[in-house]
């Protein structure tokens, strides 16, 4: 139910309680107020006459003051008078209309009123003792019947009914008008604001010119889209500037892996050069004739053509680029990494070695991304063994569920996984081995970014990276990532 409906009936049903028994009361006063006035006109009457009945029976005799009240009777129009015996003697003409026990007060000298029921209307009985000689005791019976204060009532609710509905529709109609007017269109208006804002419109504002509680919130909610607006405009500002910080960031780590890679790049390379340089001289200096020559110049294309390859495939890994999602099989990604990667590995003593038979498992992801961050957490596993050891990169598929911190529900995940032989990670490193600039290598060997990298990667495709690790026993990194369609 509308605000402005409930304001109105409850209004009215107020106005309509506090007619209706303020009515109820004047009416039960007024009803009493006309009984005492006959009950003190019988009074008033009966005591007169008794009086003059008394005199007249003493001086006149029975018959004389008898006569009395048949004329006093005769002369009131709304009273009927009656002389009564109250003894068993009495005939019916001189029967009293109330039951004996009602009149042993008026045996005593004392006026009783009773009222009678009726069908068509009450009846008000008062008995006047009136002391006469001789051993019958009489009263004065004055009876009246109650039918016009019944019309008079009657005629009171009729009138009061007819106030009480016609005031309460007034009020009705006011209440309702003036709920539309101030409550109704306002709140209205000031939901639909609400809808807007919710849907994250702010462009619009209110025109409430009410001075009064509902137009202090239409002002105030056109001032928390002001600040919203503003808000909005500073959040997309820091997002933007984030992101490109992000951005850097990443590239950052790109250009340190790339300096890491640049001595083992330099031994790559070394060999084919040397191959070539050889071969040239031969040629020059005419070592090699007849169909030897072709075969030396194919010995130096493909010895250059290997060192275009490892040279176009660093530059690739170093490239900024933009994001870009697709099916994209983990196989491939393991491959260009360990092509890469294995110079640095080689030259650290380590053994790169994939685990088992790998199944063609894909991700919906961005490839160089997730070799950006597969090379760093394999980088940071080559660096634990200072000594060589063996690397180990495993992938399967996995049913699993989130981590608590990050939410979301069980589903099919890939576990591409890093198991390294060195040191392991204690415990009160561990926890902040994904922290930015974070690093226990000494100045000059590593900024901190390679693992904060990697996270940061992993958590945008929706995965999540856990690490199995304790000192001396080597670590093992699980990169979980949502399974694709393929």
């Amino acid at each position: 139910m509308k605000l402005a409906r409930k304001l109105t009936l409850a209004l009215v049903f107020g106005v309509f309680l506090v007619l209706a028994l303020s009515a109820y009361v004047q009416i039960r006063r007024e009803a009493r107020t006309f009984e005492n006035d006959v009950q003190r006109d019988h009074h008033a009457m009966g005591r007169a006459l008794a009086a003059a009945i008394t005199g007249v029976w003493r001086t006149e005799g029975p018959a004389r003051a008898l006569r009395l009240v048949e004329d006093a009777n005769e002369r009131e129009r709304q009273v009927d008078l009656r002389w009564v015996w109250l003894d068993a003697q009495a005939d019916d003409a001189h029967r009293p209309r109330l039951a004996p026990e009602l009149l042993v007060p008026v045996s005593r000298g004392q006026a009783v009123v009773h009222r009678l029921p009726r069908e068509d209307a009450d009846v008000l009985v008062t008995c006047v003792p009136v002391p006469v000689t001789g051993d019958r005791v009489g009263a004065l019976e004055l009876s009246e019947s109650l039918a016009g204060a019944r019309r008079t009532i009657h005629s009171m609710i009729l009138n009061t009914a007819v106030t009480t509905a016609s005031l309460t529709l007034v009020c009705g109609l006011l209440a309702t008008s003036l709920g539309v007017g101030l409550v109704g269109r306002p709140m209205r208006t000031l939901i639909d604001q609400a809808r807007r804002i919710g849907a994250g419109d702010l462009s619009r504002r209110l025109s409430l010119r009410q001075e009064d509680e509902i137009g202090e919130l239409g002002r105030e909610m056109d001032a928390m889209c002001d600040r919203l607006a503003a808000a909005y405009r500073k959040l997309e500002s820091e997002a933007a500037a984030r992101l490109a910080a992000l951005q850097q960031l990443r590239h950052a780590e790109r250009l340190a892996t790339v300096g890491k890679l640049a001595s083992g790049i330099a031994h790559e390379l070394g060999a084919p050069l040397q191959v070539i340089a050889g071969r040239a001289r031969m040629l020059v200096d005419g070592d090699v004739t007849g169909d030897e020559v072709p075969a030396n110049g194919q010995i130096i294309l493909e010895q250059s053509q290997r060192m275009t390859q490892i040279i176009r495939q660093l530059l690739d890994f170093a490239r900024r680029r933009s994001a870009e999602k697709q099916e994209t099989p983990l196989r491939s990604v393991i491959h260009s990494t360990f092509v890469m990667l294995r110079p640095l590995a080689e030259k650290q003593g380590v053994t790169m070695v994939q685990e088992g038979d790998t199944p063609e498992l894909v991700v919906h992801a961005d490839a160089e991304q997730l070799q950006q961050a597969l090379t760093n957490v394999v980088v940071n596993a080559i660096q634990a063994m200072p000594s060589g050891g063996t690397l180990t990169v495993g992938l399967r598929a996995e049913r699993a569920s989130p981590p608590d911190d990050q939410g979301g529900a069980e589903g099919e995940y890939v576990a591409l996984s890093v198991r390294d032989e060195g040191q392991g990670i204690p415990a009160d490193v561990l926890e902040y081995i994904f922290e930015p600039f974070f690093t226990t290598k000494p100045v000059g060997e590593g900024t901190g970014l390679g693992l904060s990298v990697a996270y940061g990667i992993i958590k945008e495709h929706s995965g999540w990276i856990h690490v199995d690790s304790r000192a001396g026993s080597g670590s093992r990194f699980t990169m979980m990532l949502p399974r694709g369609n393929s």
